[in-house]
C-alpha cells in the first residue's frame, strides 16, 4: 500500500454509504475487523477458518493486480451479453433501415435478409438465457453470500448526481463521493432492464404476431415494431455516446478484462467502497453453515424458477411458425390477362334490299328491326330502354327520346342515332333513306 490511501475518506457514520450500510441486516456475523486496519494486515490475520467462510473476500485485494472490481463469471457473463446485443443491433437497425445503400450490401453479405432474420433470433435467444442466467447468479449473491444490494438507487444516488452535475459546471470544486457502484452505472444498469424488458415483449409480439392479436388488436403490431426499433436506436446510441466513453475515452478501464482495477482508480471513482474494503466491511460475514442452510434453499427454488423461464424462451422461439417461415419461391405469373370481347352481338350481314321499299311498319320496317335491331332492343333487354319489337314501342322510343315521330324523321332518336354510324346494328346508306321516307309519309303502320 502506498502513501495515497492515508488520503482515503474514512467511512464515518456521517457518510450516505454508512447510512446504507447501518440499514443492511448483519446476520450470522463474526467479530468485526478493525475500522482503519491495513487490507494486507486484514489479510495475513484472517485465518483459515474466515478463508473457507469468505473465500472471495479474502481476494478482494492482490498486491500485484489491484482491487477485484469483477469475478470470472461476472466477466464471461459480460462479455456474452455485450456479443449478442451487438449481434442484435447491427441486424436490427439494417432491417429497420432497409433503404439504406449500407444495410443492404451488409444484408447481402449476411446472405439475404432471411438468414440476417435467423441471425437475429439467434443473438435475440442468447440474450434470454443470459437473463435467466443472471437472475440466478444475483439471487445466489444477494441470498447465499449475503453481497449487499449496490446496484440498488437510493436517495444518494440522486445528491451524487446534483453534486456531480455542479462539479462538471464549475459550481463545485469536490466531486461526489461513490461507493462500488456510480449513481451513473446504476442508470446504465437500470436502462438495460428496462430495454430489455421492453425488447422482449415488443420482439414476441412481432415474431408471434398470430397469437398477440387473438389477445390485442391488430395496431398493436406496428406500434410494437415502431417501439422496438426505437428502442434500439436509443439503446445503441447510449452504449456509444455513454458507456464507450466513460469506460473507454475518459480512462481505459481494464477490470472488465482483467477483473481487478488499481489503487488510483478506486480513489477517483469508488472511494467509499475503498473505505469499505480497507474497515474489512465489504460483505456481511456468515459461517459456512449459515451459507450451505441458504445454499440448500435457494439451489432448487431457482431450478424451478429457471424451469419456468426457460420454458418461455422455447414458447417465445417455437410459439408459431408465421414470423419465422421462410418467403415461398416466386411463382411464374401473368401480369396482363385482356378483358374478354365486349358481349355485345357481332352486326348482321346486311340483308338484300326489300323488294318495292319500306312502305309502312308491316311492308318491311318491322321485318327490318326484327332482323338487325331486337337482338338488343327488345322487350327482355332494352337497351337505352328501347324496345324495337312492336310498332307501339318503337314510336315510344327509349333514354334518347321518341323512336319514331311520325313526319319529322329528323328528330326520330333512330334516325340521328344511325345517321352517327358506328351503331352495332348499322344500317346501310339505302336502308335508312327508305327509313326516313318511311317517317317522312306519316310512317304507317299498314
Amino acid at each position: 500500500m502506498n502513501d495515497d490511501t492515508q488520503a482515503v475518506p474514512a467511512a464515518d457514520e456521517n457518510t450516505p454509504d454508512d447510512i446504507h450500510r447501518m440499514e443492511d441486516p448483519m446476520p450470522e456475523q463474526d467479530a468485526p475487523q478493525p475500522k482503519n486496519a491495513d487490507p494486507q494486515q486484514v489479510e495475513a490475520a484472517d485465518s483459515e477458518d474466515e478463508a473457507a467462510i469468505n473465500p472471495m473476500e479474502a481476494a478482494r485485494y492482490k498486491p500485484s493486480k489491484g482491487y477485484l472490481r469483477f469475478e470470472l463469471a461476472s466477466r464471461i457473463e459480460h462479455w456474452i451479453f455485450m456479443a449478442s446485443f451487438t449481434t442484435l443491433a447491427i441486424t436490427g437497425l439494417v432491417q429497420k433501415f432497409s433503404q439504406n445503400p449500407f444495410s443492404d450490401a451488409l444484408v447481402r453479405a449476411l446472405g439475404g435478409i432471411e438468414n440476417t432474420r435467423v441471425i437475429h433470433h439467434v443473438a435475440a435467444t442468447i440474450t434470454l438465457l443470459s437473463v435467466v442466467y443472471h437472475i440466478g447468479a444475483l439471487g445466489y449473491k444477494m441470498y447465499v453470500r449475503r453481497d449487499k444490494p449496490d446496484m440498488l438507487p437510493y436517495l444518494f444516488d440522486f445528491r451524487n448526481a446534483w453534486q456531480a452535475l455542479k462539479y462538471n459546471f464549475g459550481f463545485s470544486k469536490t466531486r461526489p463521493q461513490q461507493g462500488r457502484y456510480g449513481y451513473e452505472e446504476k442508470m446504465e444498469y437500470w436502462a438495460v432492464v428496462w430495454g430489455t424488458i421492453l425488447m422482449a415483449v415488443t420482439g414476441f409480439m412481432m415474431w408471434n404476431p398470430i397469437a398477440t392479436t387473438k389477445f390485442l388488436p391488430g395496431e398493436i403490431i406496428p406500434a410494437a415494431k415502431a417501439a422496438h426499433g426505437w428502442e434500439a436506436v436509443l439503446a445503441v446510441a447510449a452504449i456509444i455516446l455513454w458507456h464507450f466513453y466513460n469506460v473507454l475515452v475518459r480512462t481505459f478501464n481494464k477490470s472488465m478484462y482483467t477483473g481487478f482495477i488499481d489503487e488510483h482508480e478506486m480513489i477517483e471513482d469508488h472511494p467509499l467502497e475503498l473505505a469499505d474494503i480497507k474497515a474489512g466491511t465489504t460483505r456481511i460475514p456468515s459461517t459456512p453453515e449459515g451459507r450451505r442452510k441458504r445454499r440448500r434453499i435457494f439451489v432448487p427454488l431457482y431450478a424451478v424458477v429457471a424451469a419456468v423461464m426457460l420454458v418461455g424462451v422455447y414458447l417465445f422461439v417455437a410459439y408459431e411458425e408465421t414470423a419465422i417461415a421462410f418467403v415461398p419461391p416466386p411463382e411464374q405469373v401473368e401480369i396482363f390477362v385482356p378483358l374478354p370481347p365486349t358481349p355485345l352481338p357481332t352486326p348482321v350481314p346486311t340483308t338484300t334490299p326489300i323488294p318495292g321499299g319500306l312502305s309502312s311498319w308491316e311492308g318491311g320496317v318491322g321485318s327490318l328491326f326484327q332482323t338487325r335491331c331486337v337482338i338488343c332492343h327488345n322487350s327482355a333487354g332494352k337497351i337505352g330502354g328501347l324496345d324495337l319489337s312492336t310498332y307501339e314501342s318503337s314510336v315510344a322510343g327509349g333514354n334518347s327520346g321518341p323512336g319514331i315521330i311520325p313526319g319529322d324523321p329528323e328528330n326520330s332518336s333512330i334516325i340521328f342515332v344511325q345517321l352517327a354510324g358506328g351503331h352495332p346494328g348499322q344500317l346501310s346508306d339505302d336502308e335508312i333513306q327508305q327509313l326516313i321516307e318511311w317517317i317522312s309519309n306519316g310512317a304507317p303502320e299498314r
